[in-house]
């Protein structure tokens, strides 16, 4: 008798042929027909709602109707008024595996919109001609209260009810209607902390600064508030909300300086910021900590994964060994589907020239759990000059790129404030001096949300950072390598432009990994150029070359905060600044 376990396997795996193979037959047989099924205006079988159907989704659906997991395993699979998954929904969820989610689907629900952290948008309408044309958009101009360091997210919703999500130093969680820019649902969570009474620090008011996520299937917006609890005493606060009214989910939020400690070392809300974005990975939520601008005080890197449905669990914490050896790069820990990875800060301490977890890219287990194994970690073998001269790894979270070969590489890319790019084998980080490749791109301090995408000319990581090294003509603020298959691999500088301050860059494509590809980036206040033109600028991907220069006096916005990056959905690009959310729109 054939074992169980193999039958269903067996039975996925012609299921999912036979899905495929309706595909094809439909499409060559019954184009009608098969246009017919596939014009779903919700993108099915995106369980995750990042955009795209991958084959473990898909096998979820199939496990459904085998009766396997239940519907709400993946609600993007029960379109049918009963909640029931047929063989029709299954093509549709095929055929948005292997030609991408309708654009009115999809939704940016974490920072840099995957958790690789590479921030590329797939925009089939923005078009280097189209994005010339851009116009900020006066029928969407919605008010927030307060500052803005974090980046917004938008949601798709049923019947064209999209939503924007927008949150400020006022701790202020703004759910805006991104047809016109109405309130959908408004709330301020707590009061935030003055900064005059924090022993440094540069933000004041100090509420929510780092990028909140959003788990689709529950429905539920994950983020961190520094608030006051009274006397003007800090806490921070981790809340779970729903998206669809802003109510406070059961059993949150959670108090960080009661639930979070490492043995006798307990969590000191005081001299803690809550900088980087919020990652998930496999049911728990990851919220990072670094130090407060100023290096004040007994602080520590923090890493805390809270299970998003039993959040009266223990929560499982790292904390670095040394004081000062901060989580501070603002795009929050980036992750594969299996680990997570974060780049680490110089320490407080004296420094030692024993390794003890600073200027590095750690490399954890769900948990998370952190195995010191050399696999485990990279750190530059100066890592004493850079630790006594405060030129760390900490400013730029690292990005995780799959370079196509040959040879193929799955690579971690690194950014030091000493104008360092590092190159890590991610499948064996390599230990102290263990780099694939490093190379000298910056004569000036790198700190920003790099990004990374890739075109028929190669792949290319792009970031902010004046003075470049290398640049083929024009100097900028901002700086793009083309990595170059290899072994090892190596990176040469491929273009540098100005964006006149100091956000930092995303990328559309009008297809995946190809097309027209821009990199946009934001003219913010920075400590090199001052307040920065509060415009939004566009760069082609391969060359550096304009292609939209900022727009005229009326695509002006008001003042935005640095390393702030924009998002882009549907035709726009939507950029949250102080006191105010604005779209770019093609006329």
């Amino acid at each position: 008798m054939q074992h169980p376990r193999t039958t269903r396997r067996s039975r996925q795996g012609h299921l999912l042929i036979g899905a495929a193979l309706a595909v094809a037959t439909c499409a060559a047989s019954n184009p009608a027909a098969c246009a017919a099924v596939t014009a779903n205006p919700a993108c099915v079988g995106d369980c995750n709602g990042d955009g795209t159907v991958t084959v473990d989704e898909l096998l979820i659906g199939v496990n459904i109707v085998l009766e396997q997991e239940l519907p709400a395993a993946c609600p993007a699979f029960t379109t049918d008024v009963n909640g029931a998954v047929s063989v029709d929904t299954l093509i549709v969820a095929v055929n948005h595996l292997l030609s991408g989610c309708p654009e009115s689907a999809v939704s940016v629900l974490q920072h840099h919109n995957t958790a690789d952290r590479r921030g590329v948008y797939v925009i089939p309408r923005l078009t280097k001609a189209a994005a010339a044309t851009l116009v900020l958009d006066s029928t969407f101009a919605p008010r927030v209260d307060g500052n803005v360091y974090a980046q917004p997210l938008y949601v798709a919703g049923t019947g064209g009810d999209d939503r924007v999500l927008v949150v400020t130093e006022t701790n202020q969680v703004s759910a805006f209607r991104a047809a016109d820019g109405s309130v959908a649902w408004q709330r301020t969570l707590a009061p935030p902390m003055d900064g005059g009474f924090l022993p440094c620090g540069n933000i004041s008011p100090l509420g929510i600064t780092g990028t909140p996520i959003v788990d689709l299937p529950s429905r539920t917006l994950f983020l961190d508030a520094m608030t006051d609890a009274g006397g003007h005493t800090a806490a921070h606060v981790i809340y779970a909300l729903s998206i669809d009214d802003g109510s406070t989910r059961p059993g949150w939020p959670i108090e960080a300086n009661a639930a979070i400690a490492d043995g006798r070392t307990h969590f000191d809300s005081r001299v803690q910021n809550q900088r980087p974005a919020l990652t998930i990975l496999d049911d728990k939520v990851y919220v990072a900590y670094g130090g407060l601008s100023g290096d004040c005080g007994t602080y520590y890197g923090w890493l805390a994964g809270i299970e998003m449905r039993n959040p009266a669990a223990p929560i499982v914490t790292w904390r670095s060994p040394l004081i000062g050896t901060a989580l501070w790069g603002m795009s929050g820990p980036s992750s594969d589907g299996q680990h997570l990875y974060m780049t680490t800060g110089n320490t407080t301490e004296p420094p030692s020239h024993t390794w003890q977890g600073t200027e590095a890219i750690l490399r954890w287990n769900p948990g998370p759990t952190f195995s010191g194994s050399p696999a485990d970690f990279f750190v530059p073998s100066n890592f004493f000059d850079l630790d006594q001269n405060d030129i760390d790894l900490g400013g730029t979270a690292p990005i995780l790129v799959d370079l196509q070969g040959p040879p193929a590489a799955a690579l971690v890319i690194a950014l030091g404030k000493d104008g360092t790019l590092y190159v890590a084998d991610r499948t064996n980080l390599g230990g102290i001096g263990g780099q694939l490749f490093q190379m000298h791109v910056a004569n000036d301090e790198i700190i920003n949300a790099a990004a990374s995408y890739t075109t028929a000319q190669g792949t290319y990581v792009v970031f902010k950072a004046t003075n470049g090294v290398a640049c083929p003509g024009a100097s900028g603020d901002v700086i793009a390598v083309r990595l170059l298959p290899g072994a090892p691999p190596s990176a040469v500088v491929a273009w540098c432009a100005n964006q006149h301050g100091g956000g930092s860059p995303m990328v559309t494509q009008t297809q995946r990994d190809g097309g027209d590809t821009i990199v946009w980036g934001l003219g913010t206040e920075s400590a090199a150029e001052g307040a920065g033109d509060s415009r939004l600028h566009g760069f082609d991907g391969d060359t550096g070359a304009v292609v939209y220069a900022g727009g005229g006096t009326a695509a002006s916005m008001g003042p935005l905060r640095r390393f702030i990056t924009p998002i882009a959905v549907n035709g726009r690009i939507f950029v949250a600044g102080d006191n105010q959310v604005y779209a770019f729109r093609i006329p």
